[in-house]
Order: structure tokens, then sequence, then C-alpha cells
């Protein structure tokens, strides 16, 4: 892009003029963090569809970076309301993604509990069987419209099977 003075402006996405003047080390640095927040941005939509919800996907994520936290912690950390936290953390451990337990602190107060997620595998793992149960409904639509598979008369068992293996990493 050619500007007054005859000179080019970069036209890539996210850069400006000023980056020019950044050493290569910072352009590099800035580009990173670009890639990290839409990499992070992809996760939280996926975890969303998983968890059902945006905050339950942002508690779930920081919960893997910073176990045994406690719902103000998360709170702050994640910049969500509180009681919107303390709703989604009883969700969660009453679903088993979450575990709680007591903190002690040194003041004579409540111990607050501090929670932890459940390893992604383990995540995983519990939605398989809805989603292989979902898939089966789908690929047995005509016994269930007509009644009967339709050329063959037999309904299939179970079309398709999910497995989950832990990675040896």
């Amino acid at each position: 892009m050619s500007t007054d003075d005859g000179s080019t402006e970069p036209e890539e996405e996210g850069l400006s003029v000023a980056d020019g003047d950044r050493s290569p080390r910072e352009r590099f640095g800035a580009e990173a963090n670009r890639a990290v927040e839409r990499f992070d941005d992809g996760v939280v939509d996926l975890l969303s569809w998983v968890l059902d919800t945006e905050t339950r996907a942002r508690i779930y994520l920081y919960l893997r970076q910073h176990p045994d936290s406690t719902s103000d912690e998360i709170a702050d950390g994640t910049g969500l309301y509180p009681s919107a936290v303390r709703e989604a953390l009883a969700e969660l451990h009453e679903e088993g993604r979450v575990t709680r337990s007591k903190r002690e602190n040194g003041s004579a107060g409540n111990n607050p509990y501090g929670y932890t997620a459940i390893a992604p595998s383990e995540l995983v793992s519990s939605i398989a069987g809805a989603v292989q149960s979902e898939l089966n409904t789908v690929f047995d639509l005509d016994h269930h419209l007509d009644g009967a598979d339709g050329e063959t008369g037999e309904s299939a068992d179970e079309p398709v099977t999910i497995t989950v293996e832990e990675s040896e990493q």
C-alpha cells in the first residue's frame, strides 16, 4: 500500500508502520502472542462445545494451569464474575469434571475449597459415550423414522464406536 510520500506500508494483517521500527525479536514476540491468542480462542471454542459454555471452558483451562485454586482466585484470573464462577464450579464438580478439596489457611475462618480440573483424556472419555450414542442415532435414523432399516429390514446395533486412549507423552 502506498502512502502520500511514496513509501509503502506493510499490508499483512496485524502489522503497522511502527512494526518497522521494532527489532525482529520484538516483531516475532508480537506475532507469537497473536498466534497464542488465536490458539487459545480455538481451544476455548472447542472446550465450550465439550463443557457447554465458554464460562465453564475458561474455568477448566484456568484450573489446568493453576490447580488447587479457590473460586476467588479463578474469578480474578479469568475476569469472570465470582457468582458465575461459583455456580459453574458447583456444576463442574457435580459432573466430576473438577475435583475439590479443603485448603488449609492460617486464619480461624472457613477453609476455602481448592479446585483442580480433571485431565483432558478423562474429559474426552467422559463425553465419548454421549457422542457415540448421538452418532448412532443419526446412523440409525431410517430405523427410527420408518420402524425398519430400509432395504434389509434390520437395525444396525452400534455402527459407531469411540475409544479413547491416553497418550504416552
